[in-house]
């Protein structure tokens, strides 16, 4: 079982009339941007909550689409084309003073689900607005990267293969996120960010949603069973190094963007510490498997006492952890019996013990954005 984090799409954000903004030099980009508008409605609508649409209708219109998830990406997918058409043709007058006025008076803005300053209270979410249309294309990008993240987790219970793909394609879409969309995102120094709209978090994402993908074709192939020890121990350790390498990115964003939230950060070191579990569990079985038993008794040792240090705080997270643990605690019984009576080998410990090694069999998806083309005329 993986640790889930089921948060990063429940973002907010407030309500964007185009049309009463912006004003239009003929009815072909009037029409543009009511449609512009009415797509991100039904946007609004389902991630704040606020559409009276039944599941049945909902499904209907998504031509019989039963998943949440899959809904959401067709609604984003709808929105996304026009939107980056739209800003194609603002860009070319970006240093206008009427379209620099227009996007203020847009007043983009959107919660945070990983931010640590975005909390609560009686008023609900915190709001961060920048006065910048592509802030606006990073937070849609964000919420369609999370949502096709959420969309891989569905498939867990029922396709790992199909879940992997998906993990990978969310992946692309982080990537694309922090190399193409977020560097050309320029906002006043003292406009607060939200830290979905850093590179560093989406860099970060990219990542993760690549250690899951690995996660989950690990599983499959524990399932199959015709995996050698050896091989699923450098998988699952090569897990451990995607979520390294998130980590480093978050650390590298030092300035851009809010504190990342604890909980988020927790949810990371605790899949790491997880996946190192899982991975010396198989390199003790591989050893053992080879008549090494007094190195692998030495080495689910060492696992079991820096796993417990590292247990999380989460009850969903820590169920899954205490299982694992109970797991590797059951194999060191086992290895320690058999070498008390059989074997009688020296316990190494420390530096004497095999380090884990990791090996990365994923890669993103490439994210390549369907772009529309339709002339758009503004009255300066």
């Amino acid at each position: 079982m993986m640790l889930q984090y089921r948060d990063l799409a429940k973002l907010k954000t407030k309500k964007i009339v185009f049309e009463d903004v912006i004003a239009a030099r003929d009815s072909a980009t009037l029409e543009h941007l009511k449609e512009l508008s009415s797509k991100r409605r039904v946007i609004e609508e389902s991630i704040n909550q606020t559409s009276y649409i039944t599941e049945a209708i909902a499904r209907e219109i998504s031509g019989g689409l039963t998943s949440r998830c899959e809904q959401e990406r067709l609604r984003l997918e709808h929105y996304l084309p026009l939107l980056e058409n739209f800003i194609s043709h603002a860009d070319l007058i970006s240093s206008n003073s009427q379209m620099v006025q227009w996007t203020s008076q847009l007043k983009i803005r959107w919660s945070s689900a990983t931010s640590s300053s975005s909390f609560y209270d009686l008023r609900g979410p915190k709001f961060f607005q920048i006065d910048n249309l592509r802030f606006e294309l990073a937070m849609i990008h964000f919420l369609y990267g999370a949502t096709l993240r959420e969309r891989a987790s569905e498939f867990l219970s029922t396709d790992l293969k199909q879940s992997a793909f998906i993990f990978r394609e969310a992946a692309g879409v982080f990537h694309y996120l922090a190399h193409e969309v977020i560097p050309s995102l320029q906002s006043p120094i003292s406009a607060e960010r939200s830290s979905e709209a850093s590179s560093a978090l989406s860099a970060a994402m990219s990542f993760i949603c690549l250690a899951e993908a690995q996660a989950v074709y690990t599983r499959r192939a524990e399932e199959k069973g015709n995996t050698g020890f050896g091989v699923l121990a450098k998988l699952h350790y090569g897990v451990v190094e995607l979520l390294s390498e998130a980590t480093s990115a978050i650390h590298s964003g030092t300035g851009e963007g809010n504190t990342i939230s604890s909980r988020f950060l927790e949810f990371i070191s605790s899949c790491k510490a997880l996946h190192e579990l899982r991975s010396k569990k198989h390199l003790a079985e591989g050893l053992r498997n080879d008549g090494q038993v007094g190195v692998s008794v030495g080495v689910l040792c060492d696992a079991l006492i820096s796993s417990k240090k590292k247990t999380p705080g989460e009850d969903s997270w820590k169920a899954v952890f205490k299982n694992e643990i109970e797991i590797v605690a059951n194999t060191l019984r086992k290895f320690e019996y058999e070498n008390e009576f059989v074997w009688r080998e020296k316990i190494p410990h420390g530096d004497e013990l095999p380090s884990p090694q990791g090996t990365k069999i994923v890669e993103i998806v490439p994210f390549k954005p369907k772009k529309w083309e339709r002339e758009l005329a503004f009255k300066l």
